[in-house]
Protein backbone atom coordinates (compact mmCIF):
# COMPACT_ATOMS: atom_id res chain seq x y z
CA UNK A 1 0.00 0.00 0.00
CA UNK A 2 3.04 2.24 -0.18
CA UNK A 3 3.69 4.49 -3.15
CA UNK A 4 5.21 2.89 -6.26
CA UNK A 5 9.01 2.86 -6.05
CA UNK A 6 9.18 3.74 -9.76
CA UNK A 7 7.24 6.98 -9.25
CA UNK A 8 9.41 9.87 -10.32
CA UNK A 9 9.49 12.95 -8.16
CA UNK A 10 7.82 15.72 -10.05
CA UNK A 11 7.96 18.58 -7.60
CA UNK A 12 9.23 19.20 -4.08
CA UNK A 13 7.80 21.87 -1.85
CA UNK A 14 9.70 22.57 1.34
CA UNK A 15 13.24 22.93 2.71
CA UNK A 16 16.19 21.19 1.06
CA UNK A 17 19.62 20.19 2.41
CA UNK A 18 22.95 21.05 0.84
CA UNK A 19 22.47 18.22 -1.69
CA UNK A 20 19.04 19.57 -2.70
CA UNK A 21 17.28 16.70 -0.96
CA UNK A 22 14.07 17.17 1.03
CA UNK A 23 14.93 17.94 4.63
CA UNK A 24 12.19 18.93 7.06
CA UNK A 25 8.45 19.18 6.49
CA UNK A 26 7.97 18.76 2.74
CA UNK A 27 5.40 17.85 0.08
CA UNK A 28 6.42 15.72 -2.88
CA UNK A 29 4.20 15.37 -5.97
CA UNK A 30 4.87 12.32 -8.15
CA UNK A 31 4.42 11.95 -11.88
CA UNK A 32 1.63 9.42 -11.25
CA UNK A 33 -0.37 12.12 -9.50
CA UNK A 34 0.22 10.68 -6.03
CA UNK A 35 1.45 12.99 -3.29
CA UNK A 36 3.32 12.59 -0.01
CA UNK A 37 3.32 15.10 2.84
CA UNK A 38 5.58 14.56 5.81
CA UNK A 39 8.95 14.88 7.49
CA UNK A 40 12.20 14.14 5.69
CA UNK A 41 15.80 13.74 6.82
CA UNK A 42 18.28 14.16 3.97
CA UNK A 43 15.90 12.81 1.34
CA UNK A 44 14.36 9.97 3.34
CA UNK A 45 10.98 9.92 5.03
CA UNK A 46 11.47 10.05 8.78
CA UNK A 47 8.63 10.94 11.13
CA UNK A 48 4.93 11.44 10.56
CA UNK A 49 3.78 11.33 6.96
CA UNK A 50 0.79 10.78 4.73
CA UNK A 51 0.41 9.48 1.17
CA UNK A 52 -2.44 10.66 -1.04
CA UNK A 53 -3.15 8.16 -3.83
CA UNK A 54 -4.93 9.23 -7.03
CA UNK A 55 -6.17 6.61 -9.47
CA UNK A 56 -7.26 7.17 -13.06
CA UNK A 57 -10.79 8.18 -12.09
CA UNK A 58 -9.70 11.00 -9.80
CA UNK A 59 -7.96 14.29 -10.04
CA UNK A 60 -6.75 16.76 -7.49
CA UNK A 61 -9.92 18.77 -7.65
CA UNK A 62 -12.06 15.74 -6.74
CA UNK A 63 -9.66 14.49 -4.08
CA UNK A 64 -7.59 11.32 -3.57
CA UNK A 65 -8.98 7.81 -4.00
CA UNK A 66 -7.25 6.71 -0.80
CA UNK A 67 -4.69 7.76 1.82
CA UNK A 68 -2.09 6.11 4.02
CA UNK A 69 -0.63 7.75 7.09
CA UNK A 70 1.72 6.73 9.85
CA UNK A 71 5.29 7.03 11.13
CA UNK A 72 8.21 6.53 8.77
CA UNK A 73 11.73 5.37 9.63
CA UNK A 74 14.45 5.44 6.96
CA UNK A 75 11.90 5.80 4.15
CA UNK A 76 9.63 2.91 5.29
CA UNK A 77 6.37 2.95 7.22
CA UNK A 78 6.84 1.34 10.64
CA UNK A 79 4.38 0.57 13.43
CA UNK A 80 0.76 1.61 13.34
CA UNK A 81 -0.61 2.88 10.05
CA UNK A 82 -4.06 3.97 8.87
CA UNK A 83 -5.21 3.29 5.32
CA UNK A 84 -8.42 5.12 4.34
CA UNK A 85 -10.36 3.95 1.28
CA UNK A 86 -12.21 6.18 -1.14
CA UNK A 87 -15.57 5.16 0.36
CA UNK A 88 -14.45 6.12 3.87
CA UNK A 89 -13.61 2.61 5.05
CA UNK A 90 -10.51 2.35 7.22
CA UNK A 91 -7.82 -0.27 7.79
CA UNK A 92 -5.75 0.11 10.95
CA UNK A 93 -2.74 -2.18 10.94
CA UNK A 94 0.84 -2.82 11.95
CA UNK A 95 3.52 -2.10 9.36
CA UNK A 96 7.04 -3.50 9.16
CA UNK A 97 9.32 -2.03 6.47
CA UNK A 98 6.32 -0.61 4.63
CA UNK A 99 4.21 -3.79 4.56
CA UNK A 100 1.35 -4.98 6.71
CA UNK A 101 2.72 -7.49 9.21
CA UNK A 102 0.77 -8.11 12.39
CA UNK A 103 -2.69 -7.45 13.82
CA UNK A 104 -5.16 -5.35 11.85
CA UNK A 105 -8.75 -4.16 12.04
CA UNK A 106 -10.93 -2.87 9.21
CA UNK A 107 -14.00 -0.66 9.49
CA UNK A 108 -16.65 0.32 6.97
CA UNK A 109 -17.61 3.90 6.15
CA UNK A 110 -20.04 3.93 9.10
CA UNK A 111 -17.33 2.92 11.57
CA UNK A 112 -18.51 -0.68 11.99
CA UNK A 113 -15.87 -3.37 12.45
CA UNK A 114 -15.82 -5.64 9.37
CA UNK A 115 -12.49 -7.47 9.80
CA UNK A 116 -10.20 -8.49 12.63
CA UNK A 117 -7.12 -10.64 12.24
CA UNK A 118 -3.50 -10.84 11.14
CA UNK A 119 -1.55 -9.81 8.06
CA UNK A 120 1.76 -11.11 6.73
CA UNK A 121 3.48 -9.31 3.86
CA UNK A 122 0.24 -7.47 3.02
CA UNK A 123 -1.85 -10.69 2.95
CA UNK A 124 -4.34 -11.89 5.55
CA UNK A 125 -3.09 -14.88 7.49
CA UNK A 126 -3.93 -17.09 10.48
CA UNK A 127 -7.26 -16.89 12.25
CA UNK A 128 -9.39 -14.03 10.94
CA UNK A 129 -12.90 -12.70 11.59
CA UNK A 130 -15.20 -11.15 8.98
CA UNK A 131 -18.16 -9.26 10.45
CA UNK A 132 -21.47 -8.44 8.74
CA UNK A 133 -23.49 -5.31 9.59
CA UNK A 134 -26.41 -7.54 10.63
CA UNK A 135 -24.40 -9.06 13.52
CA UNK A 136 -23.33 -12.33 11.94
CA UNK A 137 -19.69 -13.24 11.28
CA UNK A 138 -17.40 -15.79 9.64
CA UNK A 139 -14.25 -16.96 11.40
CA UNK A 140 -11.45 -19.39 10.68
CA UNK A 141 -7.90 -19.81 9.47
CA UNK A 142 -7.52 -18.34 6.00
CA UNK A 143 -5.63 -20.10 3.22
CA UNK A 144 -2.40 -18.95 1.56
CA UNK A 145 -4.32 -16.45 -0.56
CA UNK A 146 -5.91 -14.94 2.53
CA UNK A 147 -9.33 -16.39 1.66
CA UNK A 148 -11.81 -17.80 4.17
CA UNK A 149 -11.52 -21.25 2.62
CA UNK A 150 -11.11 -24.58 4.41
CA UNK A 151 -12.85 -27.27 6.45
CA UNK A 152 -12.48 -25.59 9.84
CA UNK A 153 -14.42 -22.41 9.19
CA UNK A 154 -17.54 -21.27 11.04
CA UNK A 155 -20.42 -18.91 10.51
CA UNK A 156 -21.43 -17.38 13.85
CA UNK A 157 -24.99 -16.09 14.28
CA UNK A 158 -25.66 -12.67 15.90
CA UNK A 159 -25.91 -14.20 19.40
CA UNK A 160 -22.15 -14.90 19.13
CA UNK A 161 -22.82 -18.45 20.31
CA UNK A 162 -24.82 -20.44 17.76
CA UNK A 163 -22.65 -21.44 14.80
CA UNK A 164 -22.39 -23.58 11.68
CA UNK A 165 -18.94 -25.24 11.62
CA UNK A 166 -17.45 -27.00 8.62
CA UNK A 167 -16.35 -26.35 5.03
CA UNK A 168 -16.44 -22.92 3.38
CA UNK A 169 -15.04 -21.53 0.13
CA UNK A 170 -14.25 -17.80 0.13
CA UNK A 171 -16.60 -17.36 3.07
CA UNK A 172 -19.51 -19.22 1.42
CA UNK A 173 -21.00 -22.19 3.22
CA UNK A 174 -20.42 -25.54 1.55
CA UNK A 175 -21.23 -28.05 4.28
CA UNK A 176 -21.43 -27.51 8.02
CA UNK A 177 -23.01 -28.77 11.22
CA UNK A 178 -24.51 -27.00 14.21
CA UNK A 179 -21.92 -25.95 16.78
CA UNK A 180 -21.60 -23.77 19.85
CA UNK A 181 -18.93 -21.11 20.28
CA UNK A 182 -17.84 -22.18 23.75
CA UNK A 183 -14.83 -19.93 24.25
CA UNK A 184 -12.63 -17.33 22.60
CA UNK A 185 -9.09 -16.40 23.57
CA UNK A 186 -7.07 -13.71 21.81
CA UNK A 187 -9.43 -13.83 18.85
CA UNK A 188 -9.11 -17.62 18.46
CA UNK A 189 -12.50 -19.33 18.95
CA UNK A 190 -13.28 -22.84 20.12
CA UNK A 191 -16.37 -24.63 18.81
CA UNK A 192 -18.18 -27.65 20.19
CA UNK A 193 -19.99 -29.46 17.38
CA UNK A 194 -23.46 -30.63 18.43
CA UNK A 195 -23.71 -34.39 17.74
CA UNK A 196 -26.41 -36.03 15.62
CA UNK A 197 -27.59 -32.85 13.92
CA UNK A 198 -28.28 -32.40 10.18
CA UNK A 199 -25.85 -30.97 7.67
CA UNK A 200 -26.46 -27.43 6.37
CA UNK A 201 -25.38 -26.22 2.94
CA UNK A 202 -25.69 -23.05 0.88
CA UNK A 203 -29.23 -23.10 -0.51
CA UNK A 204 -30.04 -19.77 -2.18
CA UNK A 205 -33.55 -19.64 -3.62
CA UNK A 206 -34.46 -18.99 -7.24
CA UNK A 207 -37.66 -17.76 -8.91
CA UNK A 208 -39.05 -21.31 -8.82
CA UNK A 209 -37.31 -23.06 -5.90
CA UNK A 210 -37.74 -21.77 -2.35
CA UNK A 211 -35.25 -24.26 -0.83
CA UNK A 212 -33.82 -27.70 -1.39
CA UNK A 213 -34.61 -28.81 2.14
CA UNK A 214 -37.91 -27.08 2.89
CA UNK A 215 -38.46 -28.78 6.26
CA UNK A 216 -34.97 -28.21 7.69
CA UNK A 217 -35.39 -25.45 10.34
CA UNK A 218 -32.80 -22.79 10.96
CA UNK A 219 -31.06 -23.62 14.27
CA UNK A 220 -30.81 -20.01 15.47
CA UNK A 221 -34.39 -19.13 14.56
CA UNK A 222 -35.69 -22.33 16.19
CA UNK A 223 -34.35 -21.16 19.54
CA UNK A 224 -36.18 -17.82 19.34
CA UNK A 225 -39.60 -18.11 17.70
CA UNK A 226 -42.56 -20.40 17.14
CA UNK A 227 -45.75 -20.25 15.08
CA UNK A 228 -49.20 -20.27 16.70
CA UNK A 229 -52.66 -18.78 16.21
CA UNK A 230 -52.35 -15.02 16.06
CA UNK A 231 -53.82 -12.82 18.75
CA UNK A 232 -54.92 -10.45 15.98
CA UNK A 233 -58.50 -11.10 14.91
CA UNK A 234 -58.73 -12.75 11.50
CA UNK A 235 -54.96 -12.84 10.98
CA UNK A 236 -54.58 -16.62 11.05
CA UNK A 237 -51.18 -17.78 12.23
CA UNK A 238 -48.64 -15.47 13.85
CA UNK A 239 -45.04 -15.45 15.02
CA UNK A 240 -44.24 -15.55 18.74
CA UNK A 241 -41.12 -15.17 20.87
CA UNK A 242 -39.81 -18.32 22.57
CA UNK A 243 -37.57 -16.28 24.83
CA UNK A 244 -37.26 -12.83 26.34
CA UNK A 245 -35.29 -10.65 23.94
CA UNK A 246 -33.59 -7.27 24.14
CA UNK A 247 -34.05 -4.51 21.57
CA UNK A 248 -32.14 -4.98 18.31
CA UNK A 249 -32.27 -8.79 18.52
CA UNK A 250 -32.58 -10.82 15.32
CA UNK A 251 -35.48 -13.20 15.91
CA UNK A 252 -36.40 -14.77 12.56
CA UNK A 253 -35.45 -14.92 8.88
CA UNK A 254 -37.52 -14.12 5.80
CA UNK A 255 -36.48 -16.40 2.94
CA UNK A 256 -38.57 -17.14 -0.15
CA UNK A 257 -38.54 -17.39 -3.92
CA UNK A 258 -37.04 -14.39 -5.71
CA UNK A 259 -39.32 -12.61 -8.16
CA UNK A 260 -39.49 -9.16 -9.74
CA UNK A 261 -41.42 -6.11 -8.61
CA UNK A 262 -43.16 -6.09 -11.99
CA UNK A 263 -44.53 -9.57 -11.39
CA UNK A 264 -45.80 -8.60 -7.93
CA UNK A 265 -47.42 -5.37 -9.11
CA UNK A 266 -49.16 -7.00 -12.06
CA UNK A 267 -50.89 -9.85 -10.22
CA UNK A 268 -53.87 -9.95 -7.88
CA UNK A 269 -53.27 -8.78 -4.30
CA UNK A 270 -54.52 -12.13 -3.01
CA UNK A 271 -51.26 -13.64 -4.24
CA UNK A 272 -49.07 -11.10 -2.44
CA UNK A 273 -49.77 -11.95 1.18
CA UNK A 274 -46.21 -13.11 1.83
CA UNK A 275 -44.13 -10.73 -0.28
CA UNK A 276 -41.41 -8.38 0.90
CA UNK A 277 -39.10 -6.13 -1.08
CA UNK A 278 -35.45 -7.18 -0.89
CA UNK A 279 -34.00 -4.44 -3.10
CA UNK A 280 -34.86 -2.42 -6.20
CA UNK A 281 -34.84 -5.54 -8.36
CA UNK A 282 -36.04 -8.39 -6.18
CA UNK A 283 -39.05 -9.33 -4.08
CA UNK A 284 -39.01 -12.29 -1.70
CA UNK A 285 -42.21 -14.34 -1.79
CA UNK A 286 -43.50 -17.35 0.15
CA UNK A 287 -46.23 -18.66 -2.16
CA UNK A 288 -48.70 -21.45 -1.60
CA UNK A 289 -48.32 -24.20 -0.56
CA UNK A 290 -45.22 -23.06 1.35
CA UNK A 291 -47.23 -20.82 3.66
CA UNK A 292 -48.11 -24.06 5.45
CA UNK A 293 -45.35 -24.86 7.97
CA UNK A 294 -45.92 -28.55 7.21
CA UNK A 295 -44.68 -27.77 3.70
CA UNK A 296 -42.03 -25.17 4.54
CA UNK A 297 -40.40 -24.26 7.86
CA UNK A 298 -36.81 -23.50 6.85
CA UNK A 299 -37.53 -19.87 7.79
CA UNK A 300 -40.48 -18.34 9.61
CA UNK A 301 -40.19 -14.56 9.22
CA UNK A 302 -43.13 -14.46 6.81
CA UNK A 303 -45.42 -15.48 9.69
CA UNK A 304 -45.04 -12.10 11.44
CA UNK A 305 -48.30 -10.16 11.15
CA UNK A 306 -48.83 -6.44 10.56
CA UNK A 307 -49.31 -3.85 13.28
CA UNK A 308 -49.36 -0.06 13.24
CA UNK A 309 -47.55 -0.28 16.60
CA UNK A 310 -45.05 -3.05 15.84
CA UNK A 311 -42.31 -4.42 18.09
CA UNK A 312 -40.08 -5.50 15.19
CA UNK A 313 -38.80 -4.33 11.81
CA UNK A 314 -37.60 -6.03 8.65
CA UNK A 315 -33.85 -5.65 8.22
CA UNK A 316 -31.32 -6.83 5.59
CA UNK A 317 -29.46 -10.00 6.53
CA UNK A 318 -26.69 -12.07 4.93
CA UNK A 319 -27.64 -15.63 5.83
CA UNK A 320 -25.09 -18.47 5.55
CA UNK A 321 -27.66 -20.78 3.96
CA UNK A 322 -30.07 -18.47 2.11
CA UNK A 323 -27.77 -15.62 1.08
CA UNK A 324 -29.06 -12.04 1.04
CA UNK A 325 -32.55 -12.00 2.60
CA UNK A 326 -34.42 -10.05 5.28
CA UNK A 327 -34.69 -10.75 9.00
CA UNK A 328 -37.17 -9.82 11.72
CA UNK A 329 -35.39 -7.68 14.33
CA UNK A 330 -36.85 -6.36 17.59
CA UNK A 331 -37.18 -2.60 18.08
CA UNK A 332 -37.86 -2.91 21.80
CA UNK A 333 -37.61 -5.56 24.49
CA UNK A 334 -40.09 -8.42 24.00
CA UNK A 335 -41.21 -11.07 26.46
CA UNK A 336 -41.52 -14.80 26.03
CA UNK A 337 -44.77 -15.74 24.23
CA UNK A 338 -45.31 -12.17 23.01
CA UNK A 339 -46.48 -11.95 19.41
CA UNK A 340 -43.93 -10.39 17.05
CA UNK A 341 -45.33 -7.83 14.63
CA UNK A 342 -43.99 -5.58 11.88
CA UNK A 343 -45.34 -2.64 9.89
CA UNK A 344 -45.98 -3.85 6.34
CA UNK A 345 -45.66 -0.30 5.02
CA UNK A 346 -48.11 -0.49 2.13
CA UNK A 347 -48.66 2.65 0.10
CA UNK A 348 -51.70 4.53 1.43
CA UNK A 349 -52.32 6.43 -1.81
CA UNK A 350 -54.47 5.12 -4.65
CA UNK A 351 -52.86 3.07 -7.38
CA UNK A 352 -51.24 5.07 -10.15
CA UNK A 353 -50.01 7.93 -7.95
CA UNK A 354 -46.93 6.61 -6.17
CA UNK A 355 -47.31 2.85 -6.09
CA UNK A 356 -49.70 -0.10 -5.95
CA UNK A 357 -52.76 0.31 -3.79
CA UNK A 358 -52.81 -1.36 -0.38
CA UNK A 359 -55.08 -4.40 0.08
CA UNK A 360 -58.55 -3.87 1.54
CA UNK A 361 -57.77 -5.43 4.92
CA UNK A 362 -54.84 -3.04 5.38
CA UNK A 363 -56.93 0.03 4.52
CA UNK A 364 -59.62 -1.09 6.95
CA UNK A 365 -57.09 -1.53 9.76
CA UNK A 366 -55.52 1.83 8.90
CA UNK A 367 -58.87 3.59 9.19
CA UNK A 368 -59.56 1.87 12.51
CA UNK A 369 -56.12 2.79 13.82
CA UNK A 370 -56.45 6.42 12.75
CA UNK A 371 -59.94 6.63 14.25
CA UNK A 372 -58.65 5.20 17.54
CA UNK A 373 -55.88 7.81 17.67
CA UNK A 374 -58.34 10.64 17.03
CA UNK A 375 -60.71 9.31 19.73
CA UNK A 376 -57.97 9.29 22.38
CA UNK A 377 -58.04 12.26 24.81
CA UNK A 378 -55.34 14.82 24.24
Amino acid sequence: MDSDDENLEEMVEGPLDEDDLPHGLCTIAYSSGDRFEGHFVHGEKNGKGKFFFFDGRHNRLKGPSSTLEGFYVDDALQGQGVYTHEDGGVLRGTYVDGELNGPAQEYDADGRLIFKGQYKDNNRCGVCWIFYPDGGSVVGEVNEEGEMTGNKIAYVYPDHRTALYGSFVEGELIEARLAVLSSEENGRPHFDVVPDRPVYAYDRSTSTCIATHTLLPDPYESQRVYVAESLISGAGEGLFAKIDAEPNTVMAFYNGVRITHTEVDSRDWSLNGNTISLDEDTVIDVPEPFNDIKKYCASLGHKANHSFTPNCIYDPFVHPRFGAIKCVRTTRAVQQDEELTVAYGYDHTPSGKSGPEAPDWYKQELRAFQAGRVAQPQ
